[in-house]
């Protein structure tokens, strides 16, 4: 099982400063899981095939952190991939929010998207060490 982050927009992280806290959360993160990180233009080539595709929308749920370790040990139990879809300036499209398994809210705010995936990485990373019992997270 791997997770899958994928980024609409075609274009590669302008910010050095997010592209670096993405690059470190991704390090910290493979010690757990296997993690790729893709960038496309077109939402066609979203990889959804045997895969369970989780759109990142305002609109969706928003879950905790104890709330995505929970998902992320059913979702390892299960064993399918796990793509994570995060929208460019406009969004996701329409078809890829309605075709998503489930939809992750990171909260009401407009997040650019290079800092939702920082957030991602973050939240992937946190559920590992909770799920694992290590001082990380101290949440309640």
């Amino acid at each position: 099982m791997r997770y899958r982050v994928v980024a609409l927009g075609g274009s590669r992280m302008k910010s050095a400063a997010l592209r670096a806290a993405c690059d470190d959360y991704l390090s910290r993160l493979r010690h757990y899981a296997k993690v790729e990180e893709r960038e496309v233009s077109e939402t066609r080539v979203l990889p959804l095939k045997d895969s369970r595709l989780i759109a990142l929308e305002r609109t969706g749920e928003a879950w905790t952190s104890e709330q995505l370790a929970e998902l992320t040990g059913r979702w390892e139990l299960d064993g399918r991939d796990v793509t994570f879809a995060i929208g460019g300036a406009d969004g996701l499209p329409e078809d890829v929010v309605t075709s998503a398994e489930r939809r992750w809210s990171l909260g009401p705010l407009t997040l650019p998207h290079e800092l939702a995936r920082v957030v991602v990485y973050e939240q992937l990373y946190r559920a590992y060490t909770i799920r694992r019992g290590e001082k990380y997270h101290r949440g309640p």
